[in-house]
């Protein structure tokens, strides 16, 4: 099963953004992840300029190795079908993880 965590306003600057994160939020994903019906999780962030991606990515990744063979995925954007679609397409996609999506419309 694919849970979801979303994430709510972050600081504009990359660093000070992907400090709150991991400051704030890390552990609660951590926590979804350690729940055995859990199989993948999905992190909602807030759409960022392309200066956020490194983090973002990184975060993907480093999550996704820790919790192996569960998944974790990162998706950025506004609230609409857009990330739905992604969504739901990441729920179905057992061999899709440690990636950062980004939905624009």
């Amino acid at each position: 099963m694919q849970r979801q965590l979303e994430v709510g306003l972050l600081p504009d600057g990359p660093l000070d953004a992907s400090v709150a994160v991991m400051a704030l939020h890390l552990e609660a994903a951590r926590a979804i992840l350690a729940d055995p019906a859990t199989t993948a999780l999905a992190i909602i962030l807030p759409p960022a300029p392309s200066a956020h991606r490194d983090w973002r990515l990184a975060l993907a990744r480093n999550l996704a190795r820790e919790v192996a063979p569960k998944r974790v995925n990162i998706v950025a954007g506004p609230q609409g079908a857009a990330r739905e679609a992604t969504l739901c397409f990441l729920a179905d996609a057992p061999g899709v993880t440690g990636q950062y999506l980004v939905c624009d419309v």
